[in-house]
C-alpha cells in the first residue's frame, strides 16, 4: 500500500500537483488562540494541524508576556482557566505549595516564558492523537498560497523553512490564529488598518489622541483618522538575581544618537504624565542640580528612576520580570511609526523589522547602562538588572517573537466597537450579546502610534479608558462571505474596540469557541455562519467557559450553566445572580410571564425558581 501511495504522490508531483495532508481543521498560528482552538476541537473528536512559522509554540505568553492582562479574574474561564490552574499547579508541585514561586505566580496569572510554553505543550500532548503541531511552517498571504472554490477554502500552501520545500494542507474548516490576519487576507476577507475617526463610531480615544487616560484627552487631540498602527515591542524577561543575570549586551548595529534624548529626560525628570504639564523649566533645572550634587534619584514630580524609567516591571516567579514599555516615558521599548507596514508586509520585511527592533531595544539598555551622558547613579541602577540566563537560551536570552499588538482587523458578521465594552449607564452592564461566546474585561488600551513630537508632553496614541465586563458575540470571529474560515485572533472590530479584545485571555477564549464552532459546522455540514449558536454556547458552558459574568458565581456552582443561559436571555441582567436569595413577588411575576413557575414569593429561592424557568425554556 505504501508503494502504491508513493507512486500516486510521484504522479501528482510530476503533474505539478502538490500532494496534500488532510485534516478536519487547519490552523495557522500556534499562539494561545490557535492552541485552544485545536484542543477544543480535539475534545469534540476532530483532527487538526497547527502550522507555526517559528520553532516554538505559545505566542506572546511564551515570549515575555508573563503578567496576564485581565481586569477581572473570573470574567474569562474555560480553557484559559485550565491554563492558569496548570501554571499554579506547576509551581506548587515544583517548589512547594507555600513557596515564594507560588506566591509570585499570583494564582497562575504570572509565569515565566518557559513555563508558559511547557504548559501549552502539556495541554496539547493530552490531545496528541488528534492534534499535529508543525513548526517552521510559513504561510505567505499572497493569494497564490490559498486555494478557493468560490467562498470556500479548499487548501493552503506553506513553506517548510527547514527544507525550503512547499507543503499543501486541506481541511474542512480553516482557522486564522495569526496576530497579523494573514490567512483571512489571503481569503480576501475585507479588513481595516489604522485608526478610525472619533466621530465614525463615537468612541473615546479614537483617531489622533494624546493621553486619554481615564479622563478627557489632552490638548492636541483631534480624533482624526489615519493609517497609524500602535507600536510594537518585545516583552523582556529581566532579572536582578546575580546568579542568573546576564549584563545587557551591546548590539552589533548600535546608533548612540537614537538614545541621546533619554539623557536629557533623566537629568530634567521629563515624563509623559499629565502632571508634567505643570512642571516649570526652573523645576527641571533644579532636578539637574540635585543629580549633579549626587542626589540618589530624580525629584521631578511623578518621575520614574532607574530601570522603571525605561520599562514597567511586573513580577514573575524565580526572580524574573515581565518588562513592558514604560507609558510615562518618551523613549522606551516601543518603537512607534516604524512598525506601520508590518500588518501587510512580507515576512522578509517583518524579519528585518524584528532585527531592527531587537537592536533598538538592546541599544536602549546598553546606552542607559553605559553612556557617560547619563548620571552615574542612574547607570548604577540600570546595571543592577540584566537579561535572564534561564530564558531563550537558543536566542541570546532575548524573546523570539515581536509583540504584534494589532495587525489587520477584519470586517466580520459583527463589528466590535467601544460601545460594546462600555456600560450602557452607570452601574449597568455593557450591551448584552445573546450570541456571546465569552465574557472578557480589559480597558480600551492602545500604545503610542507616533514618536515624540516637539512641544508635546505626551505621545500620540496612548490611551487607557475603563470598561466593564462585557460579552463578545460570535460574529466577531466570523467572516461575512467565506463559509469555512474562523478568525479568533485577528477579530472584527475598530481600532478602539480591538484594543480591549486583543488580550491573550480573550484570544484563548475566542480560540476555544472557534474550535467548538468548527466542530459543530463539520458535524452539521453547514457554513460557519449558520451553526446553531445555542448548541455552541451549551458546549462552551459544558467546558466551564463564562459567557456572561456574575460576580457571585463561578463554574463550580451546580447552576452555573443555568445562570449563563438565563443571563444571555436577559432574565438575569444584574451583576450578581443572587441564586440563594428568596424570589420577590415582582421577579416571580416577570418570570412566570415567560413560563409557568411553581414558587412562593419570599420563600422559594431564586435558584429553584430559575431552574424551573430554564427547564421550560430548554
Amino acid at each position: 500500500m505504501k508503494t502504491i501511495l508513493a507512486g500516486i504522490a510521484a504522479l501528482l508531483l510530476g503533474a505539478g500537483i502538490l500532494a496534500a495532508e488532510s485534516y478536519d481543521i487547519v490552523i495557522v498560528g500556534a499562539n494561545p488562540g490557535g492552541i485552544m482552538a485545536a484542543i477544543e476541537a480535539a475534545r469534540m473528536g476532530k483532527t487538526s494541524v497547527i502550522l507555526e512559522r517559528s520553532d516554538h509554540i505559545g505566542g506572546l505568553p511564551a515570549n515575555g508576556l508573563g503578567a496576564t492582562d485581565i481586569a477581572t479574574r473570573g470574567a474569562t474561564t474555560g480553557l484559559f482557566a485550565e491554563f492558569t490552574d496548570a501554571v499554579k499547579k506547576y509551581y506548587a508541585d515544583t517548589y512547594g505549595a507555600s513557596s515564594q514561586q507560588v506566591a509570585d505566580c499570583s494564582d497562575g496569572f504570572h509565569f515565566e516564558p518557559s513555563v508558559a510554553e511547557k504548559i501549552f505543550s502539556d495541554m496539547l500532548a493530552k490531545e496528541a492523537s488528534r492534534i499535529k503541531v508543525l513548526t517552521m511552517r510559513q504561510f505567505n498571504f499572497s493569494t497564490g498560497d490559498i486555494e478557493m472554490d468560490g467562498s470556500h477554502i479548499t487548501g493552503i500552501r506553506v513553506v517548510n523553512r527547514l527544507s525550503g520545500e512547499e507543503e499543501r494542507y486541506e481541511g474542512k474548516i480553516f482557522i486564522d490564529a495569526t496576530y497579523e490576519g494573514d490567512l483571512g487576507a489571503a481569503a480576501s476577507v475585507p479588513f481595516r488598518i489604522g485608526r478610525e475617526a472619533a466621530w465614525e463610531f463615537g468612541e473615546p480615544g479614537a483617531g489622533k489622541t494624546y493621553e486619554y487616560w481615564k479622563s478627557m484627552p489632552a490638548e492636541g487631540s483631534t480624533g482624526e483618522p489615519d493609517n497609524a498602527v500602535q507600536a510594537y515591542n518585545y516583552r523582556l524577561c529581566l532579572t536582578r538575581d546575580t546568579a542568573q543575570m546576564i549584563p545587557f549586551p551591546k548590539p552589533e548595529r548600535y546608533d548612540r544618537n537614537e538614545y541621546l534624548s533619554l539623557a536629557d529626560d533623566v537629568w530634567t525628570g521629563r515624563n509623559t504624565w499629565r502632571a508634567f504639564a505643570d512642571v516649570t523649566p526652573e523645576m527641571m533645572e533644579a532636578n539637574r542640580r540635585h543629580l549633579l550634587a549626587g542626589g540618589e534619584r530624580s525629584i521631578t514630580p511623578w518621575d520614574s528612576w532607574g530601570i522603571e524609567k525605561l520599562v514597567t516591571i511586573n513580577t514573575e516567579p524565580n526572580g524574573k520580570t515581565d518588562a513592558n514599555n514604560q507609558h510615562a516615558a518618551l523613549i522606551s521599548t516601543d518603537l512607534p511609526e516604524e512598525n506601520w507596514p508590518w500588518p501587510t508586509s512580507s515576512w522578509e520585511w517583518r524579519d528585518k523589522f524584528a532585527e531592527r527592533l531587537r537592536d533598538y531595544t538592546l541599544g536602549l539598555f546598553w546606552f542607559a547602562a553605559n553612556d557617560s551622558t547619563l548620571p552615574p547613579q542612574f547607570r548604577r541602577e540600570i546595571n543592577r538588572w540584566g537579561l535572564s540566563a534561564d530564558e531563550y537560551a537558543d536566542n541570546g536570552n532575548f524573546p523570539r517573537q515581536v509583540y504584534v499588538r494589532e495587525g489587520r482587523r477584519f470586517e466580520g458578521v459583527y463589528f466590535f466597537t467601544a460601545k460594546d465594552a462600555l456600560p450602557v449607564a452607570p452601574g449597568i452592564r455593557p450591551p448584552l450579546h445573546q450570541s456571546s461566546i465569552t465574557a472578557s474585561h480589559y480597558a480600551l488600551d492602545s500604545h503610542a502610534a507616533r514618536k515624540r513630537e516637539k512641544g508635546r508632553v505626551h505621545l500620540d496614541g496612548f490611551i487607557s479608558y475603563p470598561t466593564a465586563v462585557y460579552t463578545v458575540p460570535y460574529g466577531v470571529i466570523v467572516p461575512k462571505e467565506v463559509d469555512n474560515l474562523l478568525l479568533p485572533v485577528p477579530v472584527s472590530g475598530s481600532h478602539i474596540g480591538f484594543s480591549t479584545l486583543r488580550m491573550e485571555p480573550c484570544w484563548m477564549a475566542l480560540g476555544q469557541a472557534a474550535g467548538a464552532a468548527a466542530s459543530i459546522a463539520i458535524d452539521k455540514a453547514v457554513p460557519v455562519q449558520n451553526i446553531d449558536i445555542l448548541q455552541l454556547q451549551d458546549r462552551l458552558i459544558e467546558e466551564n467557559a463564562t459567557l456572561i459574568y456574575f460576580d457571585d458565581l463561578t463554574p463550580s456552582d451546580p447552576d452555573f450553566g443555568m445562570a449563563q443561559r438565563l443571563g444571555l436571555r436577559g432574565v438575569l441582567t444584574e451583576w450578581s445572580a443572587r441564586l440563594d436569595e428568596p424570589v420577590t413577588a415582582t421577579e416571580l411575576a416577570e418570570w412566570s410571564a415567560i413560563a409557568p413557575i411553581k414558587a412562593t414569593a419570599g420563600k422559594t429561592l431564586r435558584r429553584e425558581a430559575l431552574r424551573q424557568l430554564d427547564k421550560s425554556l430548554r
